[in-house]
């Protein structure tokens, strides 16, 4: 019997995790650039989350205009669902960097770099190009790698920054591990065939890889993170 799509999906995330969690404890080390990095990471997790509803709406757009696709149905009715439960996640992080001092035009108002446009960009392709069920192993990699329970208290003490400062991150460690659960239970349900099976999985990949690089430009140097695209 060949294995299920979740744990064929687990299984070669599990072989790439690794990269991605190193490179999460490089941002969150305990040293005296930890604020610094924390703010970038408020702007670079803003361009991508704000993202979020807009991908899934699109992605359930194109699927409610593939009427014979056994996949598209329920996936269009999962995305609708989850949009909604994601809606207004990229306004937390605006009030998160209220708490820090930092106005709301220093998220808002700066061009996306090269690698946050990768990051997310590849999804739309992929909706637009090959089939809207990409987007899952998009939604798998970022909820299947929520903050850890206690790392909001944990920069709040390193960084000297108020508690309020770290909603986002306190509130997607409690939530993001039932929406993984969501998602597992709807890739079991769906009838994807071999083509679509890869295609999650590509997508998964490369969102663990572009994370990753992201989350290593918030740890170099501002000047780096600034002025570097490639």
């Amino acid at each position: 019997m060949s294995p299920s799509a979740v744990a064929s999906l687990r299984l070669e995330l599990s072989l790439v995790r690794p990269v991605l969690w190193a490179a999460t404890a490089r941002m969150w080390r305990a040293d005296s650039g930890l604020p610094g990095r924390y703010h970038r990471y408020l702007r670079a997790m803003h361009q991508v989350i704000r993202a979020s509803v807009p991908l899934m709406e699109r992605a359930a757009t194109r699927c409610e205009a593939l009427p014979r696709d056994p996949v598209a149905r329920p996936l269009a009715r999962y995305l609708r669902a989850h949009a909604e439960e994601e809606r207004g996640h990229d306004d937390w992080l605006l009030t998160d960097a209220a708490a820090t001092g930092t106005p709301p035009d220093e998220l808002t108002g700066t061009v996306p770099p090269a690698h946050v446009a990768a990051l997310v960009g590849a999804q739309y392709y992929w909706i637009e190009h090959s089939h809207p069920v990409a987007l899952l192993g998009y939604i798998a990699v970022l909820e299947g790698n929520a903050p850890a329970p206690g790392l909001a208290g944990r920069l709040a003490r390193e960084t000297g920054l108020p508690p309020a400062a770290f909603e986002t991150v306190r509130l997607h460690a409690d939530l993001d591990d039932g929406h993984s659960a969501d998602l597992d239970r709807l890739i079991e349900r769906l009838p994807l065939d071999a083509a679509q099976r890869c295609l999650v999985a590509v997508s998964a990949l490369h969102t663990v890889a572009s994370l990753a690089e992201l989350f290593d430009r918030i740890t170099a140097a501002p000047t780096e993170w600034e002025s570097t695209d490639d």
